[in-house]
């Protein structure tokens, strides 16, 4: 997404500022004060999944919600860290860089899995890990066969130049949006579906949503789930994109977890 051209019209655009942090340029909406919540958007969305419960949640905190790198407003400086453990990485080195000390982090979908990474490595101001919310929390490998093919043919993807060049063809992106939103099992709001068509239609945005499912994994996270902090799992029961069993399970094997549907 262009700055000049497309933050004009983008929601909580007045609060809006860019951040230099090598190895991106982030884009960054942040008001209100208080303990401060840090908001993860998941694959292919960008702050404007925060555009509703930001101003609710900033009543009793302060809030931050920034881009994934390559997505939304967010340039990405290197194409190679757009994985899981790349970005969680960087976004650590951002919060210790800018002085953020989140008392709690929320995710949703993929952004769920970097929330639980960046648990691990920031510490909220008494010392502790951050508590987690988590909205239907992509926490699961594929199965069987799966497993190894979808992440494959993602790759082969993502390595074509044509790819998101491709992707991004074709008048009509609303339709579009429609289509891949409702096809996870959500409905949502017209305007919600129009802010989806304008990042469908953008070539950066798409290339990097490719990359990060090309470089996605979840094996040491998975690995870690026992001894993570307080973590709260909320589950929608038509999504369709990440089964309710899938946090259910991740529940299971977290000890302070608590799983809501």
């Amino acid at each position: 997404m262009d700055w000049g051209r497309d933050l004009a019209a983008w929601p909580l655009n007045d609060v809006s500022r860019r951040i230099h942090h090598p190895p991106h340029h982030w884009h960054v909406q942040e008001m209100g004060s208080g303990p401060l919540a840090l908001l993860i958007h998941g694959a292919g969305a960008s702050t404007h999944s925060w555009r509703d419960i930001m101003p609710a949640l900033a009543r009793t905190h302060r809030v931050i919600a920034l881009d994934l790198p390559g997505q939304g407003f967010t340039r990405a400086g290197a194409r190679r860290r757009l994985g899981l453990a790349g970005m969680s990485e960087d976004i650590t080195s951002l919060c210790l860089a800018q002085g953020w000390q989140p008392s709690l982090i929320i995710g949703h979908s993929a952004g769920a899995a970097v929330a639980v990474a960046l648990a691990q490595n920031l510490a909220g101001p008494t010392g502790q890990p951050p508590d987690i919310l988590r909205i239907n929390a992509a926490l699961g490998r594929f199965e069987g066969v799966a497993d190894w093919l979808f992440p494959a043919l993602v790759k082969l993807l993502a390595l074509n130049p044509f790819t998101a060049s491709r992707f991004t063809l074709g008048a009509d992106k609303t339709t579009r949006a429609r289509r891949l939103i409702e096809g996870t099992g959500s409905r949502i709001s017209p305007e919600g579906l129009a802010l989806y068509g304008r990042l469908i239609g953008d070539r950066e945005h798409v290339d990097a949503t490719f990359h990060m499912m090309a470089q996605w994994s979840l094996d040491g996270l998975l690995e870690a789930l026992p001894g993570i902090t307080a973590c709260l799992l909320v589950t929608g029961a038509h999504d369709l994109a990440v089964p309710p069993e899938t946090s259910i399970r991740a529940a299971n094997r977290m000890p302070r977890a608590r799983d809501h549907a």
